[in-house]
């Protein structure tokens, strides 16, 4: 097995825009992903399963809801902390870098945001901690563009409601502890439901034969008649703008965490473009590898001054729906 040699390109100084608590917290992780994902993310994406046995390690590093007060078990870290750790575990795989932007801005985000003292009280801590493991459920069978037009719903029936309906694609659930679940209610308006792990009627059957974030879980959520009851509805948010504010921060993680597979790729091709021989000299010599690379490093500087520039507006409160998308449409 390779050591993981990985040297992170920093073609414009931008460490100098960084704390010296970013750093350590962005060092933290990328010697926690040489040392403990490197090694058997391989076997893990040719199997297609997701390395249980890194939850902890995710936990120590702060990936769990970095930005989460640490009232409710959080590390009470910036949003650029926040980034730079999603860049340092994708990184190492897209796949990972999903479960713990699932767990972060999916889950515990709209526990935080939107939820009772109760309810954060509850889940945070553990969901921080890894001892509870998360999954979010927006996407239908047939309303994956369109959540507006989702039919899972739940009724009222007293002191608790009956969710009926369905969810695909959806990261964590075949493992998830809990799911937020968004379903119209009687009236059509949509809610954040928290459905529970053994609730009769809630399975989570595993999507198989992805070709794609391989070492992640991917499944379904179905809800056959689920009793629930009314203290599990988050009640500080209703409406498809809800769920929406959530996507926007798992797109700010995505955006960063685009960075460190970028980084990935042009380290290893710059390794490999020194090593192999061709024409009695190494090919890091010719102009067009040279080209190559040179458009690599500008892209990824791009996109990391893209970044820091969305993590100091997401911080003050001013970043938009529209600013993060672009982010992570250029970093994409």
């Amino acid at each position: 097995m390779k050591p993981d040699l990985f040297e992170a390109p920093d073609y414009y100084n931008l460490d100098d825009l960084l704390t010296e608590e970013h750093i350590m917290i962005r060092d933290a992780a990328r010697a926690w992903v040489k040392r403990d994902v490197s090694p058997i993310i391989e076997q893990a994406a040719q199997e297609a399963k997701f390395p249980k046995s890194i939850i902890p390690g995710l936990a120590s590093i702060g990936a769990f809801g970095p930005y989460i007060p640490e009232e409710y078990g959080g590390a009470g870290l910036d949003q650029i902390s926040y980034g730079l750790i999603m860049q340092e575990i994708e990184r190492g795989d897209s796949g990972v870098r999903s479960t713990a932007s699932v767990q972060s801005s999916l889950v515990m985000y709209p526990i935080w945001k939107y939820g009772t003292e109760e309810q954060k009280k509850k889940f945070l801590p553990k969901l921080a901690s890894g001892e509870f493991m998360g999954s979010f459920g927006l996407t239908e069978p047939d309303h994956g563009s369109n959540p507006g037009g989702m039919v899972t719903r739940f009724k009222d029936a007293g002191d608790h409601i009956i969710l009926n309906g369905a969810k695909l694609w959806i990261s964590n659930s075949p493992f998830c502890d809990v799911a937020v679940v968004w379903a119209k209610d009687e009236n059509d308006r949509i809610h954040g439901v928290l459905v529970e792990r053994g609730m009769e009627g809630f399975t989570t059957p595993e999507t198989h034969n992805k070709w794609s974030l391989r070492a992640s879980a991917t499944g379904e959520l179905i809800f056959q008649d689920v009793k629930i009851p009314k203290s599990n509805i988050l009640p500080g948010r209703s409406g498809l703008g809800a769920p929406l504010s959530c996507l926007d921060s798992a797109r700010f993680g995505i955006a960063w965490g685009a960075i460190g597979a970028a980084m990935d790729c042009y380290d290893t091709a710059l390794r490999y473009s020194k090593e192999r021989i061709q024409f009695g000299r190494p090919i890091a010599g010719f102009q067009l590898q040279q080209k190559k690379l040179a458009e690599m490093i500008t892209e990824i500087t791009k996109a990391q001054l893209l970044a820091w520039r969305l993590g100091v507006l997401r911080e003050q409160g001013k970043a938009t729906s529209a600013q993060i998308s672009m982010a992570k449409r250029n970093n994409v």
